[in-house]
Formats: structure tokens, C-alpha cells, sequence
């Protein structure tokens, strides 16, 4: 029943915020964040016990004439991961703006916790209907949050990204319709897709990998299917941001890990130098508009982008270094990136700006809030002894050795990316942190106690991640 308390946790919580006071509201947030975990922690701590996957599993009758259950589990480091991430983001987020201005407190942190619920399902469904109604039920709140909270042009940004993912809401299910009619037992248990998709035929298999991927690719987003993202970021709330960028791309890279590979695997073999030269032509395409920004929320966009087309090449490299590197980079990019989010947080409130060149001699009136800055950017870019290394070392690494014929060029040209990435990312430091102090940033205040509070917790994560990456190497070893 522990398992289950990932998902109850966070729909109660949600619901009993629906009905909280505005003014305490983030306190039953809070609450059941930090309940959940617990849950996770505890979890994580039997799993690398004992490892056994039965402990970590809940199935119960759900629609039995079509076959479909309710079961939920934990069997490989990866769901493990992911839950974690999940658990870890969502009290960060609520203590970190615990304390700033925000209309219908209710209603936002109500719907945080439901969109936190989504996600937890989406990690650790075993079922394909019921992955695929955790999957709609994580973007509904997130849709609400875009739409009522966030920037002038919200409606409309928010609209695109419901296309966006309706289509591919829409292509997955007639994919997962279409495998579960060739069950032996019309089941959508993962081990009948598994089994049903392998002995499908090669163009049955094709056209199926094309529809569900592209679903994925939207939620990533990779090239050419990102267009949604860099409006939606610079949009939205910022607690919306970290939502969208450290978790919900994670659904996709997911996805593809969990139901789309092991699933269809003669059209992953297809696909893969198609999509692996997307992936890379993303992460210079990206890498390149994120040069040129002046927008801070952009930029981190754009940079988002290129981290996650890296991801998904090495994850189609089939090379089994590759694959292990993205999911360590899945951690380590959602820990990552919501650093950025909550630096941008910080600028933002304080010069109410996102404009790079409005800003400026930061270093000088906060050295602590720069201390931050530095050491969060820096690790984005894989610094050595950060948490963003390791992983970026092993997705070159499989990446280099694919089964493509085209490996070696696809590497060179990824390499850029990283040359890209210290030129876009040096430069929003130094327009940020250093320079003459402005009329815009001489009473720019520093850290107050739960941002410093939250950032060291970033910073501790990003250097004991970076000095021992085995705390996440050992845990996907094998799987």
C-alpha cells in the first residue's frame, strides 16, 4: 500500500487545498508535499535494500470487461528516479514562494498538487489505459495553471500548448488501441503490450512508432515539435515553469523508455537515424536562438530544449552507456533546471524584468544570490564535479557508439552544443552578475531566508551528485 500513497497523498492534499483559505493554503501544500516525500524517501530506502519489485506494487480490479487494471509499481531505478524527482520538486516549489503574492491561492496550489498526482501516475503505472489517463490527468491542472496564472499573452500560448498535446494525446491513444486489440488476452497490462507490439510486422510497427513518438516528442520537445515551448516557459508562472521543465518533459524521455522502445522495437530500429538527427539538429538549432536572446526566460528555454535533444539521441543510440546516461541526466537536468527557474524567480520579483539587458553588477549588491547564480549555470553546462557531467559524459560517450552509421558526425555536431552552451551560458552571467550596477539592480535585495534556504539544498544536490554520481549510476545498473 506504500506505493499507492504517492498518488493519495497528493489528490487529498489537493482537494482538502480546494477548500483551505487563501491565506493557508501553501501551509496544506506544503503538507502534503513533504508527506509525499516521505513516501518516496522511504520507498527509495527498501528499494536499494532489497530491490525486490513486489514491495513496491499495488493491483486491483479497475474495468474488467476490457481487461484493464488498476496496478501501479516501482520495478527499475528509473520509475525510482523519477518518483524521486517528482517528490523532491514539488515542497521545493511551495517553500520557495511561500511567501510572494498570488491571486486564488486555493485554486493554485490546488491544482500544483493535482498536476503533482498526474505525474506520479505516469511514473508508475503499469497498465497502458491507466498510464494513459495519468498522462491527461497531469496536463489538465497544468493547462489551468498557464491559462490563469503567468504573463499578457498567457491565453494564447496556453491554447497552443493544448493543441499541441491534444493532437498527441489524440495519436498516442489510437497507437495503444490499436496494440491492445492484438493482445493474446486483450489486456493492458505492460507485459502484453511488450509482447503484442514485438509480433506486430514491420509497417504495423513503423506507422505505430511514428504516431506514439510523436506524441512523446511534443511533451519533450525535440525538433521540429518544440514551437510551444519557449512561449510556454516565458509565459507562465515560474512555479508553472519548473513544472513543465523539470517534470513533464521527464514524461516524454519516459515514455519513450518505458512504452515506446521495449514496445515496439523493430520500429525503433527503423526510426533511429531519423530521430537521432533531429535530436541533434534540435540541440544547434536551440543552442543558436539561445545565443541570441535577451530574454532570460527564453534563453533557459532554448537551452532546455538542446539538453533534452541530447537526452533523446543518446537514448536512440541503443547503445546501453547512452541510455544509462540519459536517465541519470533526467535527475540531474530536473535538479538542474529548476535552480535556473528559481534564480529567474528571484530577478524577476526583484526588478520586475526579464530582459537580460536590463540587468546588471548583480555581484556587487549580492554576492550570495551570484555565489548561486555561478554554481547553478555552471553545472547546466556540465561542469566537472557537478551533477551535470556524468550523465552528459555517458550520453556522448553512447552516442559515439550507436549502431547508427552516421555516429561519428552526429557526435562532432552534438559536440557544438556544448561549445554553444558555455558561450550562451557565460554570457547570461556575466550580463546578470557583473558589469556596472544600473538604476534597475542598485537596490537589489539578496537572498532572503527560504530562497537561501532552497538554493543551498540545489547547490548541496549539485555537488554531491557531482563528487559521488554513483548514488544514481548504482541505482539504474542493470535495468
Amino acid at each position: 500500500m506504500l506505493i499507492l500513497l504517492l498518488i493519495l497523498i497528493p489528490l487529498l492534499g489537493g482537494l482538502l487545498t480546494f477548500m483551505t483559505p487563501s491565506s493557508k493554503a501553501s501551509y496544506t501544500a506544503i503538507i502534503s508535499s513533504i508527506g509525499t516525500l516521505i513516501v518516496a524517501g522511504s520507498i527509495y530506502f527498501l528499494y536499494t535494500q532489497q530491490r525486490n519489485a513486489e514491495m513496491f506494487a499495488f493491483d486491483a480490479q479497475w474495468i474488467e470487461n476490457i481487461g484493464a487494471r488498476f496496478t501501479i509499481g516501482i520495478s527499475h531505478g528509473l520509475a525510482l528516479l523519477m518518483v524521486m524527482l517528482t517528490a523532491l520538486a514539488f515542497p521545493l516549489i511551495y517553500i520557495f514562494i511561500h511567501h510572494q503574492k498570488r491571486e486564488n491561492k486555493s485554486v493554485f496550489y490546488g491544482l500544483m498538487s493535482l498536476a503533482q498526482m498526474g505525474l506520479m501516475g505516469v511514473f508508475i503505472a503499469k497498465d497502458a489505459l491507466l498510464f494513459y489517463g495519468f498522462w491527461e490527468i497531469a496536463l489538465i491542472p497544468v493547462y489551468f495553471l498557464s491559462s490563469m496564472y503567468g504573463g499578457s499573452r498567457r491565453i494564447a500560448v496556453t491554447f497552443k500548448f493544448f493543441v499541441y498535446t491534444f493532437v498527441g494525446s489524440l495519436l498516442m491513444l489510437v497507437s495503444l488501441l490499436y496494440i491492445y486489440q492484438h493482445t493474446n488476452i486483450h489486456s493492458f497490462a505492460w507485459n502484453s503490450f511488450v509482447e503484442a507490439g514485438r509480433n506486430l510486422p514491420l509497417g504495423s510497427q513503423i506507422w505505430l512508432f511514428c504516431l506514439m513518438f510523436v506524441a512523446f516528442a511534443i511533451k519533450m520537445p525535440i525538433f521540429p515539435f518544440h514551437t510551444w515551448q519557449p512561449d510556454a516557459y516565458e509565459q507562465s508562472a515560474t512555479p508553472v515553469t519548473i513544472v513543465l521543465s523539470a517534470l513533464m518533459v521527464k514524461m516524454g524521455l519516459f515514455a519513450v523508455l518505458i512504452w515506446l522502445i521495449p514496445v515496439l522495437t523493430l520500429g525503433a530500429d527503423y526510426w533511429m537515424n531519423t530521430i537521432m538527427i533531429l535530436s541533434v539538429i534540435g540541440i544547434v538549432y536551440a543552442s543558436c536562438l539561445a545565443m541570441v536572446q535577451t530574454n532570460i526566460k527564453r534563453l533557459i528555454a532554448y537551452s532546455s530544449i538542446a539538453h533534452v535533444g541530447l537526452m533523446c539521441a543518446a537514448i536512440f543510440s541503443q547503445h546501453e552507456l547512452g541510455i544509462q546516461g540519459a536517465i541519470v541526466q533526467m535527475f540531474n537536468h530536473g535538479i538542474n533546471i529548476m535552480g535556473l527557474w528559481f534564480i529567474v524567480s528571484i530577478l524577476e520579483d526583484r526588478l520586475n524584468t526579464q530582459d537580460l539587458n536590463q540587468m546588471g553588477g548583480i555581484a556587487k549588491v549580492a554576492p550570495t544570490f551570484t555565489i548561486a547564480l555561478v554554481l547553478i549555470s555552471l553545472a547546466n553546462i556540465a561542469l566537472p564535479l557537478t551533477n551535470g557531467f556524468v550523465g552528459e559524459f555517458m550520453m556522448f560517450n553512447g552516442v559515439f557508439n550507436a549502431a547508427s552509421p552516421y555516429r561519428v558526425s552526429l557526435t562532432v555536431v552534438a559536440g557544438l552544443g556544448v561549445i554553444f552552451a558555455a558561450v550562451y551560458t557565460l554570457s547570461m552571467i556575466r550580463k546578470v552578475a557583473f558589469g556596472n550596477v544600473n538604476t534597475n539592480t542598485e537596490n537589489f535585495k539578496d537572498l532572503s531566508n527560504n530562497e537561501l534556504f532552497i538554493l543551498v539544498l540545489i547547490m548541496l544536490l549539485i555537488l554531491v551528485l557531482g563528487f559521488y554520481p554513483s548514488l544514481i549510476t548504482n541505482l539504474i545498473a542493470g535495468n
